[in-house]
């Protein structure tokens, strides 16, 4: 289900075949350039970093009985964080790995306050350890990087070496092509070494040097509750524009058709005209049915009627108004909450919209389960493809929505298609 029009559609396509291309070209050239970069000029920051780390334990550890320990410990683990910091910029640049700064120590009045909050700062220890591990992980990578390589040439032509640099007669032994053999294997292990370790120092900066998982969470149902906030001040305020501008005009009309038909019914002396009576009345009735559906359209956004029995008789009408045909699988052995049920309902009512708008699929499958605490729904068409979360503002803002509610969000839509989007959310909040 693409998230976008057809021009996008078209750049989301180029786009596609764009990192196909790279891909390729990767395969050709098996390590990046910024991996072996990473390894060679890691090494200088990778020793300061280790170096700092050894001797703020070794020196904190003296220092812990005197007067002078804890302000010393204060003062390294604030270094710590601007080590951090400069080790999150080469990881960044070098190997294209984007690690969330952690939030800034929060602000507070008084030395002992300062100096117990960064005593109980997690992310200084975390970054003191990463310290600690990147040093041995930067000597081998620098190691692998250059070493090896050297060695692997070295051993390639060592039959060559021996004989310009020792006189003499030297025969041809068992060693010189063991020499060359071995050389070649070194220098073949060199880029999936290299690679390893690109992948290792990756997951440790992931690990260490980004927000605690406790900060992730908390920042992101604060991302969340911004979002549900913002949304929910611009649906009342369209919910209160369209009763201004729609149902209390069309009230407004109903009230001057019954003051006309009112007037046609004074008691003047004359007999009422009963055809103007009856257009009066017929044009009353149309002005009620027309406010009706336009208030039966406010109010769905809202809550739902149909969610009253549950999903299992909620989701079945939707799809059947689904100009693509829809196959609906539904295992509800558990009913979730009422605001995971309208989080479900209504993320199934746009994404059956965003097949209708966008995918040019012929048909479409929808699969809710709920079981075990956990609620699944899977939308799946055959469509064009090149759906993302950062493609359009549809599903960025349903993935948003869904992270309010600790739900999350998964699009597998490669260009050309199909597409299945995967949401997960917990029965009770």
């Amino acid at each position: 289900m693409a998230e976008r029009d057809s021009t996008a559609d078209r750049v989301g396509v180029r786009g596609g075949l764009r990192r196909l291309a790279v891909r390729g070209h990767l395969r050709r050239f098996p390590v990046r350039g910024g991996d072996v970069a990473f390894a060679i000029v890691g090494l200088p920051l990778a020793v300061l970093g280790g170096v700092y780390a050894l001797a703020v334990l070794y020196a904190g550890g003296l220092l812990s009985l005197t007067v002078l320990g804890l302000p010393f410990v204060v003062a390294a683990l604030r270094g710590a964080r601007r080590l951090g910091d400069l080790h999150r910029w080469l990881v960044c640049r070098l190997l294209t790995e984007h690690i969330t700064a952690p939030e800034p120590l929060p602000p507070v009045d008084g030395v002992i306050a300062r100096g117990r909050a960064v005593l109980t700062d997690p992310v200084a220890w975390r970054t003191l350890l990463y310290l600690l591990l990147r040093l041995p992980l930067g000597v081998l990578g620098f190691a692998t990087a250059v070493a090896l390589p050297l060695a692997g040439g070295w051993l390639i032509g060592y039959p060559l070496w021996v004989r310009l640099l020792e006189p003499g007669d030297h025969p041809l032994g068992w060693f010189d092509p063991a020499a060359v053999l071995l050389g070649l294997a070194l220098l073949a292990a060199v880029p999936a070494a290299i690679r390893a370790l690109s992948s290792l120092n990756r997951g440790l900066a992931r690990l260490l040097l980004s927000p605690a998982r406790t900060q992730r969470r908390l920042r992101q149902l604060e991302t969340a509750r911004s979002t549900l906030l913002a949304e929910n001040t611009d649906r009342l305020r369209r919910l209160e524009r369209d009763l201004h501008d729609g149902t209390q005009a069309q009230l407004v009309a109903i009230a001057i058709t019954l003051s006309l038909a009112d007037d046609a019914l004074a008691d003047d002396g004359r007999s009422p005209d009963l055809a103007r009576l009856r257009a009066l009345v017929g044009r009353a009735r149309g002005q009620t049915d027309d406010t009706i559906a336009e208030l039966r359209r406010l109010t769905q956004g809202i809550h739902p009627v149909a969610l009253e029995s549950g999903l299992g008789e909620a989701l079945p009408p939707l799809t059947a108004a689904s100009p693509v045909p829809v196959a609906i699988s539904l295992d509800l052995r558990e009913r979730p909450e009422p605001a995971i049920e309208r989080a479900v309902y209504f993320c199934v009512a746009e994404l059956l919209t965003n097949i209708a708008k966008h995918s040019g699929a012929s048909t479409a499958a929808l699969d809710v389960t709920s079981a075990a605490g956990r609620v699944r729904l899977t939308v799946h068409d055959d469509g064009r493809g090149g759906a993302a979360l950062g493609a359009g503002s549809g599903l960025s803002g349903l993935g948003e929505r869904l992270a309010a509610v600790d739900g999350t969000l998964r699009i597998t839509s490669p260009a050309g298609g199909p597409t299945t989007i995967t949401a997960e959310l917990p029965t009770r909040l």
